[in-house]
């Protein structure tokens, strides 16, 4: 049997253990039903990766409101109505000693117009940059006849998802405050133009991440595991900087988060999209981040090799290797990795034959070929392997119409 370091269970603060340090970050599975209920395809997807050997999974990002959907293809719980096909996620997604976390989260501005006429943010400020087009301009939470309510009421959206997932058996939350989404907003002083409470001072935009997690805390407990996902910077000047971001981390790990995943960019600087030949994207801020605080760090983007993943946790550069498009190809790659059958992941490069619609879509072409691999594999096929974007764009156009030409996420 391999002995790699990469099997050597990771205990969290809290007691709960993790097998081993392989996760899967979230992907955008988009498996949610029209009434935005898990479907058998997405439980079956997670039994897979389950059966696959990786010891952390994070699901796709599930909305804690049905007002405030990102894409079409996502889950919400927002209540217990759809608890029993809860349950049976969280059962597929605890096989082989795997635990399964729920990314919990609010698009903010960051809403397709297409699921989104009206969308709400910290402040009135659209999106910048080429994607802009995709997104309506927000509102502003605060109303001056109701201050701050619509924020408390997000807060405990949150909460109640959090109570929700506990009780359906999840093996934890995990609370999305990266790529642009409603809390990385709040933490941004390009997005969020607050004078309250909620704006100004670092102090005050990242209130509301506090907040979310004091509040879920309240409703889970101490044992249950907590985890946040955050952006390194938002790579724009005068944005969320990477010194800001490493004081979030701390006051974080001070409160009592299980586990932080470091990340970063959003639609506006597509960071999330980087070309993963460059090596693990976060590692060297990781350090940084770590310097002073004794919670788990996971990073996700850039693993290539086996020998780079081990490397990086042999340094105590990170805890958990984030591994996302690499499982949509090789499900099973922990397996292989015990077997010595693994060493090196090879993520081609997809094209149409016609360089100006490569440049049009080939992020949105990128992001079909791994959906179109996630529904092979719930289905119980090998993975299909090719550097046609044909096929991939026919099935983005199958799945999701005209939609398919608005940025989506990694």
């Amino acid at each position: 049997m391999n002995q790699s370091i990469m099997f050597q269970p990771l205990m969290l603060a809290n007691g709960t253990k993790i097998k081993n340090r392989f996760m899967k970050p979230a992907m955008s599975e988009v498996m949610g039903d029209a009434r935005f209920r898990p479907t058998a395809r997405l439980i079956a997807l997670y039994r897979a990766w389950a059966n696959g050997g990786t010891g952390l999974l994070i699901t796709g990002n599930v909305m804690i409101d049905a007002q405030a959907i990102s894409e079409k293809g996502n889950v919400v719980i927002e209540d217990d109505r759809d608890l029993p096909l809860l349950q049976e996620w969280a059962k597929a997604g605890s096989v082989n000693g795997a635990q399964t976390w729920v990314q919990l989260n609010h698009p903010g501005h960051q809403a397709a117009k297409h699921v989104a006429l009206h969308p709400v943010a910290p402040s009135a400020v659209p999106l910048e940059g080429p994607n802009a087009f995709a997104f309506n301009p927000p509102r502003a939470l605060t109303i001056e006849e109701i201050p701050l309510e619509e924020i408390h009421e997000i807060v405990a959206k949150f909460a109640r998802s959090a109570a929700i997932v506990k009780m359906a058996g999840f093996g934890g939350v995990q609370i999305h405050a990266a790529h642009g989404y409603l809390l990385n907003q709040f933490l941004s002083p390009l997005s969020n133009r607050r004078t309250d409470d909620y704006g100004g001072s670092l102090e005050n935009r990242m209130r509301i991440i506090e907040e979310v997690y004091l509040a879920i805390r309240e409703q889970v407990g101490a044992a249950f595991p907590v985890g946040l996902k955050i952006n390194s910077s938002d790579f724009r000047a005068g944005g969320f900087s990477e010194a800001e971001s490493i004081q979030v981390i701390h006051r974080m790990a001070h409160l009592g988060v299980d586990l932080i995943e470091i990340s970063g960019g959003n639609y506006e600087n597509t960071v999330i999209q980087g070309d993963n030949r460059k090596g693990a994207f976060f590692i060297d801020y990781a350090a940084k981040a770590k310097a002073g605080i004794d919670t788990p760090i996971a990073v996700t983007g850039g693993f290539r090799t086996l020998h780079g993943m081990e490397t990086a946790v042999t340094n105590h550069e990170t805890e958990m290797v984030g591994l996302a498009r690499a499982t949509a190809l090789i499900p099973d790659l922990p397996n292989q990795v015990k077997k010595g059958a693994f060493t090196e992941i090879n993520l081609e490069r997809l094209s149409t034959g016609l360089p100006c619609l490569d440049r049009k879509a080939g992020a949105y072409i990128g992001l079909s070929y791994y959906e179109m691999q996630m529904v092979r594999i719930a289905g119980g096929k090998p993975v299909k392997l090719t550097k046609n974007a044909w096929r991939p764009l026919c099935f983005a156009f199958h799945t999701q119409g005209w939609s398919v030409l608005m940025p989506q996420r990694a």
